[in-house]
């Protein structure tokens, strides 16, 4: 049997600042942004190359803003990863280096991390 996670929840406070973060400064895909009521709003977004996508928005989650600790994503490069995200505004740390993989940081506007590990030479 096949198990594939399509959607991840983030808890956020202002749905059109995470969105813009998301898209604009982190680089994801706006893929939809549906206002079914005034207490139903679905945001899905999804990083470039990923099959996972994440929802944010009203109505969405019961979390508390801010409380979606350590998302991953692998990424290939974690230096270009730190000099494009910088680039663009995000704050991340700096290249963390560990015998696993090469990690780079960041948080939303919220205080939703995430950790973007580069895996090491087989």
């Amino acid at each position: 049997m096949d198990m594939k996670i399509e959607l991840v929840a983030i808890p956020v406070t202002d749905v059109d600042r995470a969105k813009s973060f998301y898209v604009d400064q982190v680089g994801f895909n706006a893929d939809h942004d549906y206002v079914l009521s005034p207490e139903l709003r679905f945001v899905q977004l999804t990083p470039p190359g990923s099959a996972c996508s994440i929802v944010l928005g009203v109505g969405i989650t019961e979390m508390a803003p801010g409380s979606q600790k350590g998302l991953q994503m692998v990424i290939e490069d974690a230096d270009a990863a730190l000099a494009e995200l910088s680039g663009r505004g995000v704050e991340c740390s700096g290249v963390d280096e560990q015998d696993w993989g090469r990690f780079v940081y960041f948080a939303d506007p919220d205080g939703n991390t995430w950790s973007l590990q580069q895996m090491p030479p087989r």
